[in-house]
């Protein structure tokens, strides 16, 4: 007679098996019963107190606080003002006319202002003389309102 192929071994791994799925279908039937479909919207309404602590409960309405928006402050960035300064004289030094961007020099402060043809109000080539303001934003000066002139404006 013929011994049994089954070894210790493999009866240990069947029982494990056997109780992961019992494991298994307990979980699922808990999740079921756990289940949170079907609530009320006022069971999942969740309040926040006066210290910042999630409760389940409204604040009641004689101890509220009025406040005033205004008096809100937010931290964090802000983007500077945009500045337009008085009008300037200068020289276009650069021009790529491909790519509608140029330089002018100021002829006051002898620094170089960006200037793009979104902000021209005719076409320039380099060594045209013009008048242009300047408006500060967070990437830097840039020449605004650029217009010919002539001859170069006096000081």
């Amino acid at each position: 007679m013929a011994k049994s192929q089954t070894t210790f071994s493999k009866k240990e791994k069947e029982k494990k098996r056997l109780q992961k799925r019992r494991e298994k279908e307990e979980k699922r039937a808990q999740r079921k019963l756990d289940n949170n479909k079907g609530k009320s919207l006022d069971d999942m309404i969740a309040y926040v107190d006066e210290f910042g602590n999630i409760v389940d409960t409204p604040q009641d309405p004689e101890e509220r606080e009025e406040i005033n928006p205004e008096d809100i402050s937010v931290s964090g960035y802000q983007a500077p003002e945009t500045k337009v300064s008085n009008i300037r004289k200068g020289t276009m030094t650069y021009y790529n006319e491909d790519k509608g961007y140029g330089f002018i020099h100021d002829q006051k402060s002898q620094q170089r202002v960006f200037a793009h043809v979104n902000n021209f109000t005719e076409q320039f080539k380099e060594g045209d003389f013009l008048y242009y303001e300047i408006q500060t934003s967070p990437k830097g000066d840039s020449a605004i309102n650029v217009r010919r002139t002539e001859e170069m404006p006096e000081e």
